[in-house]
C-alpha cells in the first residue's frame, strides 16, 4: 500500500526535490487510488490483506487465484478472473504468489502486452516472478507507467537497468522489516514450537502449505477426526492397499485441507507401516509405497445434519472399504458410516467392530461375553443395511462397541464364535 501511494503521489521524487532546495508543485501532480482497479495475483494471506486495505481506498479489486472459492472472494469484495483478464483490467498490479516453474518470469514481454498502457506494478513477493529486462524495456517505452520493486532476481541489487529509470521505486527487500513484524515472527515461531512439542504439528514446513495459528485451531478437530477415521478404516480393512480416496463435503471444502489429508493417510499407514508417517511426510511416504491418493470436494454435506463430512475409502485388488465421519458435540470426532451402513459412534480409545447378520439375540450374546470377562460397555452403536428386506435373507448389520480397557484377542475370538457374527475386530484409537 505504501508503494502504491508513493507511485500515485510521486512522494520519493518530491522528497528528493525538496532536499535539493526545489519547490516544484506542478511536476508533482499525482493521481488518487480511489476508483482505480487493483489487480492481485495470488489471494493468500498477504494478498487478501492487501485487498481488504485497498477496499478502504475505494479501489475496484480483480484477482486471480485458482485455489480461492468464489464465495470467499465475494465476501471480500473481490472479482475473480483469469490471469489475462486481471492483466487487462488493472491500473495497479501487485504480485503475491510463490516461485514455481509456472510463476517464474510470469511478468514478461508477452504478458506486459496484455496490460493497460501505463499500468503500475508492485512486487514485494519474489524477484524471479519478473523478467527484469522485459520490464525495464516496458518502463522505458511507457507501456508500464511505473514500478515499485522490493525484491529482485539477484540481491543485493547491482548493475540493474532499473537504477537508471526515474519511474521506478526501489527498496532493499524491506517489506517485512518493521519492529512489529519482527515481534510477530518471534511470537509465531514460539507458537509453532509449542504446537510441535504438544501435538506434533509442524507449521510452515516447506512441503506442506502454511497455515496460521488461527487456521490451525479451526482445522485441528478435523485433523484429529481424519487420523482416527483413517486408523479405524485401516484396522477393519485388509492389506495390500492400492488407493486411498478422501472426500470433503460441506464448509470444510473451502479450507486448506492438506493437513487433514495427511492426517488421514497417517492414520492409515501407521497401523502397519514400520516407517511412521507424520503430518508432513504422510503423502510422500504413501507415494513412495506406490499408493494412489485421490481427493474430491463436494460443497454440500450428504450425511445427517453435520456441517462437514469427511469420507475416506481404501481399495486393494480384493476389496474396498468406506468410512464417513464428522466433528460433532463440542469438537468430538464421530463415526457416521461404514461400508454402506449408517452408525454413529465415538472415535475414541478402545472399540470393538463387528459385522453380523441382523437377527435377534446378537446384542445379548455380545453383552454376556463382555460381562463375563469384566469388560464394561461405554457405548453401543448399531446400524443395518437399508432397503427392503429379502425373504429369508437377514440384512447385514454392524456394531461399534466402545469399551473401557483393551480387549484381549481371546475375547474377540469368542465374539467371532457367535453364529450370526461374520467379523469381529478390536480397534485401538490412541
Amino acid at each position: 500500500m505504501g508503494l502504491m501511494l508513493a507511485m500515485a503521489r510521486f512522494i520519493p521524487r518530491a522528497n528528493e526535490l525538496m532536499h535539493a532546495g526545489k519547490w516544484e508543485k506542478k511536476s508533482l501532480q499525482g493521481t488518487e487510488l480511489r476508483g482505480k482497479t487493483l489487480g492481485i495475483v495470488g489471494l493468500g494471506k498477504i494478498g487478501m490483506e492487501v485487498a481488504r486495505r485497498a477496499r478502504v481506498f475505494e479501489m475496484e479489486i480483480v484477482a486471480h487465484d485458482p485455489f480461492v472459492s468464489a464465495a470467499i472472494a465475494k465476501d471480500n469484495g473481490i472479482r475473480l478472473a483469469t490471469l489475462d483478464e486481471v492483466y487487462a483490467a488493472s491500473d495497479y498490479l501487485t504480485l503475491h504468489v510463490g516461485l514455481t516453474p509456472q510463476t517464474q518470469n510470469m511478468i514478461n514481454a508477452e504478458s506486459v502486452k496484455k496490460m493497460k498502457r501505463g499500468v503500475r506494478l508492485v512486487n514485494c513477493a519474489r524477484g524471479e516472478l519478473i523478467d527484469e529486462g522485459a520490464l525495464a524495456a516496458a518502463l522505458r517505452e511507457g507501456q508500464v507507467g511505473g514500478a515499485a520493486l522490493d525484491v529482485f532476481t539477484k540481491e543485493p541489487l547491482k548493475d540493474s537497468p532499473f537504477q537508471k529509470l526515474d519511474n521506478v521505486i526501489l527498496t532493499p527487500h524491506i517489506a517485512g522489516s518493521t519492529n512489529e513484524a519482527q515481534e510477530a515472527v518471534g511470537h509465531q515461531i514460539a507458537l509453532q514450537v509449542k504446537e510441535y512439542l504438544k501435538h506434533g504439528v509442524i507449521q510452515n514446513a516447506v512441503n506442506v502449505p502454511s497455515v496460521s495459528h488461527e487456521e490451525y485451531l479451526t482445522l485441528k478437530p478435523y485433523i484429529v477426526l481424519a487420523e482416527k477415521l483413517g486408523s479405524f478404516l485401516a484396522q477393519i480393512g485388509g492389506s495390500s492397499l492400492e488407493e486411498i480416496s478422501i472426500s470433503y463435503s460441506g464448509h470444510i471444502t473451502e479450507w486448506k485441507t492438506e493437513l487433514i489429508r495427511n492426517a488421514a493417510i497417517k492414520g492409515i499407514l501407521n497401523v502397519a507401516v514400520e516407517e511412521k508417517a507424520n503430518l508432513v511426510n504422510a503423502a510422500s511416504l504413501a507415494s513412495s509405497r506406490g499408493l494412489t491418493i485421490k481427493e474430491e470436494r463436494k460443497p454440500k454435506a450428504s450425511t445427517g445434519g453435520a456441517g462437514s463430512v469427511l469420507t475416506i475409502s481404501t481399495r486393494s485388488h480384493k476389496e474396498k472399504h468406506v468410512v464417513k465421519g464428522a466433528v460433532l458435540r463440542e469438537n468430538t470426532p464421530r463415526l457416521l458410516h461404514v461400508d454402506g451402513i449408517d452408525a454413529e459412534a465415538p472415535l475414541e480409545q478402545n472399540l470393538i467392530y463387528m459385522r453380523n447378520q441382523d437377527v435377534p439375540g446378537v446384542i445379548g450374546k455380545v453383552g454376556t461375553i463382555l460381562g463375563k470377562h469384566g469388560i464394561n460397555i461405554a457405548n453401543f452403536s448399531l446400524g443395518r443395511h437399508g432397503g427392503e428386506e429379502q425373504a429369508g435373507v437377514p440384512r447385514q448389520a454392524i456394531a461399534v462397541v466402545q469399551v473401557d480397557g483393551i480387549v484381549p484377542e481371546a475375547v474377540v475370538s469368542e465374539l467371532r464364535g457367535i453364529p450370526a457374527v461374520q467379523q469381529a475386530k478390536a480397534i485401538r484409537l490412541d
